[in-house]
């Protein structure tokens, strides 16, 4: 069945004459004619049956109906310009579109990415900020890394590392002290971790603590939230040290005690069905896991 969709040049005309609220404006701005500006709204307002200006000699108005078709239409343009933005960067060259839990992206990933591109010169990596798991058919991507059990429908996955998050604060919190006891941390504000609800309950626990305030306190989505409250004197955080390595290496942080959470949960590579055959994701695979596998050993 044919779509029932106006031409791309009567969108464009009437997304820049909506705009400016003016032909001439659109007209100087598109490099075309008034007239034919005109002659595109005409047609597009008879195609819809819908007015979407009011004529005057002061000029033209949108309608409500014009105006709120124009926020419609500058939306899906936009999209439009990024999409084929994208295709005509790639210029034919292998592409991998990641999803990565932010913090760990920006942490630990990027700075080893620069030995991936000497080795693979020829695959580009794109990355894009992602917390939780979602349909990879609803996508552009082609891998995903995040945090959990590996229990993603219709995926291939690859265990890189655990989290081991331990207590951490400013210097100026711990003062004077060496490291806070498991009771003496139960007294200060804790900082939570929206994806890692019980994490707190889960460390007192380990330390054969019963606290009744364990999951109150601020809550932050990312670790690097976490971290920056922390290092302003808000509480104390759990936080896995191969996260925050600078921020501990700078004095910015301490570690507040060194018992570690332990988890059956890890951080992966998830590759969905359909692209388990790729030669640049098993080369981006094999990379991962070698230098996964590098870090840990050292840790």
């Amino acid at each position: 069945m044919r779509r029932k969709i106006p031409s791309t040049t009567a969108l464009v005309s009437f997304e820049a004459a909506a705009r400016h609220e003016s032909f001439t404006k659109a007209a100087q701005e598109l490099s075309i004619t008034q007239g034919a500006i005109c002659r595109q709204i005409a047609s597009l307002e008879e195609f819809l049956s819908v007015e979407l200006f009011r004529r005057s000699r002061r000029g033209v108005k949108l309608t409500e109906a014009g105006l709120s078709y124009s926020r419609r239409v500058a939306t899906q343009l936009d999209a439009v310009e990024r999409d084929t933005l994208s295709v005509m960067g790639q210029q034919g060259a292998n592409t991998i579109e990641l999803a990565v839990v932010p913090t760990f992206g920006t942490q630990w990933l990027i700075p080893r990415l620069k030995d991936f591109q000497r080795q693979h010169p020829e695959v580009t990596v794109n990355l894009t900020n992602r917390t939780r798991p979602f349909l990879f058919a609803d996508t552009e991507f082609d891998a995903a890394i995040y945090f959990g059990d590996a229990d993603w429908s219709g995926t291939e996955s690859h265990r890189l590392m655990g989290e081991n998050p331990v207590p951490v604060c400013s210097p100026r919190l711990l003062g004077d002290r060496a490291q806070f006891s498991a009771q003496a941390i139960a007294e200060l504000p804790l900082l939570q971790q929206t994806t890692r609800p019980y994490a707190w309950r889960q460390w007192f626990n380990a330390q054969h603590l019963n606290i009744p305030r364990d999951m109150t306190g601020p809550r932050y989505e990312l670790f690097s939230m976490l971290s920056q409250a922390a290092m302003h004197d808000m509480g104390i955080a759990l936080i896995p040290p191969f996260l925050i390595q600078r921020e501990l290496n700078d004095g910015q942080l301490v570690i507040a005690s060194p018992e570690a959470l332990s988890s059956t949960k890890a951080y992966y590579l998830m590759i969905p069905d359909r692209k388990v055959e790729s030669a640049s994701l098993h080369a981006f695979r094999d990379w991962l896991i070698d230098q996964s596998q590098r870090y840990s050993s050292n840790v």
